[in-house]
């Protein structure tokens, strides 16, 4: 496992790299589809592959649940599993426990919680996430944190982001593998003097990578980029930097410009079956009316397979009838839309045109207005957290 910095823009922090792992390069920067399950839902690996995805991400609260990480290990890991060659990472499911599982007790040794799904009591410690992950065999793993609710008030924030850091240093302690990188999770929620204390005491311990956690959680955009750039550029230049849960256009321009490396979210794909479609001048919703009789794809520009073979009437038509292929045919285009993002971003950093190309996206972008995006992701949070029956 290997990180190779190439080129840094002059006059902003975006950077052009390279993560090399066992399982392929990833050029960065770069965007990880989530397949929680150990699937990108509606799509197949030659899918991901056709779109231009490199790396995706799958989760190990899921996994440990169902199927069980011995099922996994069984199948000779999580590549062989879902069918998938390339890089993967791993996300501790630190967050899913804390926002989904209704929680028992949180103590330094570990968390005591019952499973979303049908109720069971299960106890985690970070050196048993660490074992968990190992033998699930990814690329890039990550430590256990404690993930607080951005309305959590400083004290609590506080003890979460010490607890993180005891426990970072004990996953690092348990790690056996050579062949995985293990990444660190920066927390601290809003306040500033304590995102600046989690990242002086993880640099210490001079993890491979590190991510910048507990946000995109309902705080608006400008806090979200705010402590972003801060936690960014205290982080190691020569080490990947990792801001989670961040997946709107707009938003990854904005964290490419304050020097993230990777990015992962399940929006492009949640939205797409909610019928969302992303343009060049913002998300398009296909069950408009408008789109009845258009014989146009819903984004001429697009080269993925459902532009090119299908008009936004038809898509209307699926949507409208709610049927399968709908669901799968805007995923391909929202991740395609990404993929290209992605590689048109990478691009202007290497040629140094990236401030003109932000400029121009961001001038043409419309983004989902701030009080709409907080009330979706409210309720989207919210269905989330209904109590086990």
């Amino acid at each position: 496992m290997d990180f190779h910095l190439i080129h840094t823009c002059p006059d902003s922090e975006a950077r052009a790299g390279e993560l090399v792992t066992s399982h392929g390069v990833v050029p960065t920067p770069v965007f990880l589809p989530v397949g929680s399950q150990a699937t990108v839902k509606t799509l197949t690996p030659d899918d991901l592959k056709d779109i231009g995805v490199n790396m995706v991400l799958a989760n190990t609260y899921h996994l440990y649940l169902r199927p069980g990480v011995e099922v996994i290990e069984r199948m000779g890991g999580l590549h062989r599993f879902m069918g998938w060659d390339g890089p993967i990472l791993t996300d501790s499911g630190g967050y899913q426990i804390f926002s989904l599982a209704p929680l028992l007790k949180v103590s330094d040794e570990g968390v005591a919680f019952r499973s979303h799904i049908d109720g069971s009591r299960h106890f985690v410690t970070p050196e048993l996430i660490v074992q968990f992950q190992e033998s699930l065999g990814a690329d890039i793993i990550m430590v256990l944190d404690e993930c607080p609710a951005i309305t959590e008030p400083f004290e609590k924030v506080q003890r979460a982001v010490e607890r993180t850091q005891r426990w970072a240093e004990r996953c690092q302690k348990a790690q056996k593998r050579s062949d995985q990188a293990l990444y660190a999770i920066v927390q601290g929620g809003v306040f500033l003097e304590l995102r600046r204390q989690s990242v002086q005491y993880l640099t210490s311990l001079g993890f491979p990578g590190y991510a910048i956690g507990g946000l995109s959680l309902g705080e608006s955009k400008e806090v979200t980029m705010a402590i972003t750039e801060e936690v960014a550029a205290l982080l190691p230049p020569d080490k990947p930097r990792y801001l989670m849960g961040v997946g709107s256009p707009e938003d990854i321009v904005e964290g490419v410009a304050r020097g993230c490396d990777i990015f992962d979210s399940a929006l492009p794909t949640r939205v797409a079956r909610n019928g969302a479609l992303f343009t060049g001048q913002g998300r398009r919703n296909i069950s408009n009316t408008a789109y009845r009789r258009m014989e146009q794809p819903v984004d001429p520009g697009c080269d993925c397979y459902t532009c090119r073979t299908f008009s936004a009437a038809y898509l209307h038509h699926l949507f409208g009838r709610q049927e399968l292929l709908g669901y799968r045919l805007a995923t391909i285009h929202n991740l395609r839309f990404i993929s290209q993002l992605m590689s048109k971003i990478r691009g202007a950093i290497l040629d140094g045109t990236f401030s003109s190309f932000r400029d121009n996206f961001l001038a043409n972008y419309r983004p989902t207005d701030e009080p709409t995006r907080l009330g979706q992701k409210q309720k989207w949070l919210q269905s989330r957290n209904r109590p086990v029956d």
